[in-house]
């Protein structure tokens, strides 16, 4: 959430033998939302105006005091890909596609990192605009794993670190938060992960509350590409992994306990919820909906986006819905439904 300082000047003039009252400054939080809009039958609608809007905050009408159309500002693009044993069958088709995706997606302004996550979360390609690093990194998710039971592909490229434990698992959570955090957090303008993976976390220090709310405090967006993988795998890994940098320097935050996790949760529900509050869209790997295809409306979305901006009534700490609509009523906004005050 941007910052922007608004000065108050006192009117009138000053009279003989008084003082000039110093200019009084208050800093105003201005919360960017980014939204795109469909019509009943699913297509992007590429002409809508600010009057069209209608924002609230808690349920109270907001002035919307900043809009653009966002089809050509650069954009923060991060993917974290799912590396665990669940997923191996479907790691080609994924490293494949995604760098089409890429290759397509960014523009010169533009710039990516990569990550991958299992038992561990490793950041393979920091941020970038370099096609041929990216491409490089993507070759480092090979579905064949070396006689150490660990992936073969050699290290991670360009800086950042990881976050991991020895044995088994699938850290979903903490990828996202550490994304958002370490990475997002610190750029402007239109930010977006895509996800791909089983949604079965396994392991992860963080629980989907607070990688959810690592997102929407980075104002990103969590699109999430639903791949059921190997049936039955559940998310475990096998131990071992990419060589490279690792993320978080092997923790976060001094003795943060692990939340508990369901036993069987439903990835799907799980990916559903994360893109649903942080703005972004759920799909799910099909074979009439395949993973080119779905990259294909991913990029449609980050090119004709709508950015909005108001000044919340209240933004005491704490967690602030956001209802975003337009007055067509047969029109669907997509946008995150919330945001976070100051703490």
């Amino acid at each position: 959430m941007l910052l922007c300082l608004v000065s108050l000047f006192l009117p009138g003039g000053v009279l003989p033998g008084q003082q000039q009252k110093p200019d009084i400054s208050v800093d105003v939080k201005l919360v960017n939302v980014l939204a795109t809009v469909r019509n009943k039958h699913g297509d992007i609608v590429r002409n809508v105006t600010k009057d069209d809007f209608q924002l609230e905050e808690d349920g109270r009408p907001q002035t919307i005091r900043y809009f653009s159309q966002e089809s050509n500002l650069p954009l923060t693009l991060g993917l974290l890909v799912d590396t665990s044993e669940s997923q191996r069958r479907v790691l080609d088709d994924e490293r494949t596609a995604s760098y089409s995706f890429l290759d397509h997606v960014l523009r010169e302004d533009d710039k990516a990192f990569v990550i991958h996550f299992d038992r561990e979360v490793e950041l393979l390609q920091d941020l970038t605009s370099s096609h041929e690093k990216l491409e490089s990194s993507l070759k480092l998710l090979d579905s064949t794993k070396d006689d150490s039971g660990g992936y073969g592909g050699g290290s991670g490229q360009g800086g950042g670190g990881s976050r991991g434990r020895g044995g088994a698992g699938t850290l979903l959570y903490d990828s996202i938060y550490l994304a958002s955090n370490e990475l997002m957090k610190k750029q402007q303008g239109r930010k977006a992960v895509v996800v791909l993976t089983d949604g079965v976390d396994h392991g992860s220090k963080e629980s989907i509350v607070t990688a959810i709310e690592s997102a929407q405090r980075a104002d990103t967006l969590v699109y999430s590409i639903y791949f059921t993988g190997e049936e039955g795998g559940g998310g475990f890994g096998r131990g071992g992994g990419f060589g490279g940098p690792r993320l978080g320097g092997g923790g976060l935050g001094g003795g943060r306990h692990r939340f508990p996790q369901e036993e069987r949760p439903d990835g799907k529900k799980v990916l559903q919820r994360i893109s649903q509050e942080t703005g972004g869209h759920f799909f799910e790997v099909t074979k009439k909906d395949p993973i080119d295809q779905i990259y294909s409306e991913i990029e449609q979305e980050l090119r004709n986006q709508y950015s909005l901006g108001f000044t919340p009534d209240n933004s005491d700490s704490g967690y602030h819905k956001i209802h975003l609509a337009t007055k067509q009523k047969d029109q669907v906004v997509q946008a995150r439904d919330g945001f976070y005050g100051d703490r």
